[in-house]
């Protein structure tokens, strides 16, 4: 019979490995010594420790998982639990009974990972739902368009959650989605309808521009360009292939008008710098007829100077206040000359003038003797009060007398 610590062969050949609840039986060997068949059945014993270490270094060091761990670890135990093999069996069983709880702590950890994770997800599709919800009624087409279209992504990139839950928030999240596409549509399906109705507002001003663009009346049409302009400005764009043909076409028209008046107006322009020129050489040859020592002549001279100056045409606006000041002021020198004329060779004037004056003469005499008068009798008081009177009285005398010099008496 042969033995070790952990087991025994008898002399049948009956193998037999200790254990705390005694002796087990391990197997039968008929084909050598004892020896051979404990060195057979310890073999088999360290191949279980082999076996034991890899399964403890993976679910140290892999991401098995702990399904599969607990399945691996169900087989190893059956065979030690078979004793088919030699050694300390309990030992094993320990280590078995470790790697079941290292396991079952692994699947706790994942467990809360993944619970942790699945809510973080959960906040996150809500956050997205929240956000494209927000975007629904966004008027930034394009911004809000591709920001949606980034959610998508970030959705897809995300961890499902349960059905129930996952479902009600790619609802909600498909919901927000589609009412934005709605409005969108909605909103360009507008937009293409008001910028086909500024086409036909537009191709209407084109067609008046172009119809103007040779017009001569230059102030009025000069205006209804202008108001033209108003008008499509406030029609708003048209579609983009439109626009910029019907702007050419409306530019080049007012071009062409605008073009032509520039070219009458600078001609305008200069024929009127000549006649301002001319009408200064009128008005400074008016000017040596002041002052006046022949109306008669001087008269027919300003007529003849006055028609040549009808003649000439018009000066610019800014020059005529001046130059036909000065034209102006002599007219009012000759008549100023022709009235002191009249007033001098006027019969009746003289004569009312001389009457005047003899009375004025007259009431003055009065007025002396009176004051004479008045001194001698002590009456100072009413002297005074004459020389008063005939002090006022001299005065309208002197005037009087020289209104008869201008008469030539």
């Amino acid at each position: 019979m042969s033995s070790d610590p952990w087991g025994r062969v008898d002399e049948t050949g009956t193998v037999y490995v200790r254990t705390a609840d005694g002796e087990q039986v391990v197997g039968s060997w008929q084909a050598g010594s004892p020896d051979e068949a404990l060195a057979y059945f310890e073999r088999k014993y360290e191949g279980l420790v082999v076996e034991i270490g890899l399964l403890e270094r993976r679910v140290k060091t892999t991401d098995l998982s702990a399904k599969d761990a607990q399945t691996a670890i169900d087989h190893l135990r059956q065979q030690v639990d078979e004793h088919h093999a030699v050694g300390d069996l309990a030992a094993l069983r320990a280590r078995l009974d470790k790697l079941v709880e290292s396991v079952d702590a692994r699947r706790e950890e994942r467990k809360a990972e993944k619970a942790k994770q699945s809510d973080e997800a959960r906040h996150a599709k809500e956050a997205l739902v929240t956000e494209a919800e927000e975007l629904a009624q966004s008027e930034q087409w394009r911004a809000a368009g591709e920001r949606l279209r980034s959610l998508v992504d970030t959705w897809k990139g995300l961890p499902r959650l349960d059905r129930k839950s996952d479902d009600e928030l790619w609802h909600r999240f498909s919901h927000a989605r589609s009412a934005f596409s709605k409005r969108r549509k909605a909103h360009f399906a507008s937009l293409d309808a008001q910028r086909e109705e500024a086409r036909k507002t537009k191709e209407k001003l084109v067609g008046e521009a172009e119809a103007l663009s040779a017009s001569t009346d230059w102030g009025p049409t000069a205006a209804r360009y202008r108001d033209l302009m108003s008008e499509w400005k406030a029609a708003g764009r048209a579609q983009r292939e439109h626009e910029d043909d019907l702007w050419n076409r409306f530019r080049g028209a007012q071009d062409v008008f605008f073009a032509a008046r520039s070219s009458v107006f600078a001609e305008r322009d200069a024929e009127q710098t000549e006649n301002l020129k001319l009408k200064e050489e009128l008005a400074e040859e008016a000017e040596k007829l002041v002052p006046v020592s022949d109306l008669k002549t001087a008269r027919a001279a300003f007529r003849s100077l006055n028609e040549r100056w009808e003649a000439i045409g018009h000066v610019p606006r800014d020059s005529r206040p001046k130059v036909e000041g000065r034209m102006h002021a002599v007219e009012r020198a000759l008549q100023e000359s022709e009235e002191t004329e009249w007033r001098r060779t006027n019969p009746e004037a003289r004569a009312r003038a001389a009457g005047l004056t003899g009375q004025l003469q007259a009431a003055v005499d009065k007025l002396q003797g009176q004051i004479e008068t008045a001194r001698a009798q002590g009456n100072n008081a009413r002297a005074d009060k004459l020389q008063k009177e005939l002090e006022g009285r001299q005065a309208l005398l002197d005037q009087a007398l020289k209104g008869l010099q201008e008469f030539g008496g």
